[in-house]
């Protein structure tokens, strides 16, 4: 009897595969072939392609809210002081495949696609209540300032992934982020 994979084991080469094809490329035939296994092994762990995705989703997540943390570890008085602390957590080389499977996601959200349509949304909306809560703005503003920080911070990183590092980093450069060469 050969090797039995456990869901654990699964769930990271899907990941793995996710980073390097895309999320909506995941299927339990491909899945299966990359492991050298039966795809029923994968069904006995994921019984539905969105129970599937929804884990590799989950997994992705728990990355991009390490990131998050990271990048947005102190209060800023407002989302040029946010975008500040962020560009050099976010704009790396380090953060770009995390950063490519969350535009993939929104996407893929966007176009109302499920599940990712139902995941999405409510990944959104925690994002812009970790920014209301470090916006040093008045009350009745922090909820639009967080919304602008993410409409400028995901505008930036979109840049950085379709016309690459430098024009990012020369559109952040004019909010007065000192960017540095190789980021």
């Amino acid at each position: 009897m050969g090797y039995k994979y456990d869901k654990d084991e699964i769930l990271e080469v899907a990941v793995e595969a996710s980073l390097e094809d895309g999320v909506a490329s995941l299927t339990y035939g491909r899945l299966a072939r990359r492991m050298g296994i039966n795809d029923r092994m994968i069904v006995y762990y994921f019984p539905s392609k969105d129970a599937l995705i929804g884990a590799v989703i989950e997994a992705h997540s728990v990355k991009l809210q390490a990131l998050l943390a990271e990048a947005f570890a102190k209060p800023a008085a407002d989302r040029i002081a946010l975008l500040r602390h962020a560009w050099p957590v976010l704009a790396t080389a380090a953060a770009d495949p995390t950063m490519r499977v969350f535009f993939e996601l929104v996407g893929l959200s966007a176009r109302g696609l499920s599940p990712y349509s139902e995941f999405i949304p409510a990944a959104m909306e925690a994002w812009a209540q970790l920014l209301s809560g470090l916006l040093q703005v008045p009350e009745a503003e922090r909820r639009a300032e967080a919304e602008a920080s993410m409409a400028l911070i995901d505008g930036l990183l979109l840049l950085r992934h379709t016309l690459g590092p430098e024009a990012a980093d020369r559109a952040a450069a004019r909010h007065g982020v000192n960017v540095t060469a190789g980021s």
